[in-house]
């Protein structure tokens, strides 16, 4: 496969050296294990004695069963088949069928590192030219204690190049949201401007905000990246003013992403519990027939519409964003073929 094949295979199935959200902190337990994909490979956590979270490759080393279907052993994972017990570094530690077995202390299985922010678990996938994880930047909203709401997760059965250039595309909230509680206002006719910002781009319309999901801003960090909007919010909706969405996306495989959405208030006092309140008992469901549209649209767009689509002006953000991956892949891809030209010599 020559380099440039190399680089958008790598685009197309997420890259490397990134921290990825891929469950809730709840999902996550010390008495079972949770299976799960990341770019295409099979992980399996849990929580060790201390409560700290463990992730190894989804894999017994004996004959390759799903350790995600086995049980936790004093912190440790056991492989449901046949018993062997691995620890979250990758080394067996015990073979119970057959003590002293020649497998007990290898290290057999690759380990991640794991960080939990947010109510949301992060496993870093390392990559040739940073194989240490960075420190986990998280958006302001996360880290501030102004700000109060909600993580909503959900699988969508397409790429997740396809979710990322839909947030970078305000001009569908008036057209695909068009009957939605909070999106059914502003004009369907605009134009689009991206400006650079310190860690990414920002995508908004020219001629109107506030009046809908008119902007999208990315941030881009060693080894993260998120992005953050605003949806426009009616009185009747409770304190607070406008709901801010901070969004990730991991890529499971090829065809099937997870996205992980926070939605959020800057309230205080009686004014944060009413609308966390209010949020729970009434808006919620609202906001999913938002994420289901979404959804649904994009699961049923072709594999390969980025070969046959004709961009316009309003896709600013989607280019943007795309040229961003492809660099980022360009930059691992040349690292590796580096690394393999040096052990070849």
């Amino acid at each position: 496969m020559d380099k440039k094949s190399l680089i958008e295979e790598r685009v197309n199935n997420g890259l490397l050296g990134q921290w990825y959200p891929v469950a809730k902190s709840v999902e996550i337990k010390a008495d079972a294990p949770y299976g799960t994909r990341l770019l295409g490979d099979k992980i399996v956590l849990w929580r060790d004695g201390s409560g700290a979270i463990q992730c190894i490759e989804d894999f017994c080393p004996h004959r390759g069963a799903p350790l995600s279907y086995g049980e936790i052993h004093e912190g440790n994972i056991g492989c449901r088949y046949h018993g062997v017990i691995v620890d979250g570094e990758g080394v067996v530690q015990r073979v119970p069928a057959m003590p002293e077995c020649a497998l007990e202390g290898r290290k057999a299985l690759k380990s991640f590192k794991v960080t939990e922010a947010n109510d949301a678990v992060f496993v870093y996938v390392p990559s040739v030219d940073q194989p240490e994880p960075p420190e986990l930047v998280l958006p302001k909203e996360l880290v501030s204690d102004e700000w109060t709401g909600f993580l909503c997760t959900s699988v969508w059965e397409t790429n997740y190049r396809y979710a990322l250039d839909n947030l970078a595309d305000p001009m569908h909230g008036c057209y695909l949201h068009s009957e939605s509680f909070t999106l059914a206002y502003g004009s369907k006719q605009d134009l689009m401007k991206l400006d650079k910002t310190d860690d990414g781009f920002r995508i908004e319309r020219v001629g109107q905000t506030g009046e809908n999901f008119d902007w999208t801003e990315f941030e881009l960090h060693p080894g993260v990246m998120f992005c953050f909007l605003d949806i426009p919010y009616p009185p009747a909706a409770g304190p607070g003013g406008f709901m801010r969405i901070v969004g990730f996306v991991s890529p499971i495989d090829a065809r099937t992403c997870k996205v992980f959405f926070w939605r959020l208030r800057k309230v205080e006092g009686l004014a944060r519990d009413s609308w966390r309140f209010l949020y729970r008992a009434k808006l919620e469901p609202n906001h999913w027939n938002v994420l289901e549209q979404d959804r649904v649209m994009l699961e049923g767009m072709p594999d390969d519409a980025r070969k046959r689509e004709m961009l316009y002006q309003h896709d600013l953000g989607v280019s943007r964003i795309r040229q961003m991956l492809t660099r980022a892949a360009k930059t691992q891809i040349e690292a590796e073929l580096a690394e393999s030209q040096v052990a070849a010599e």
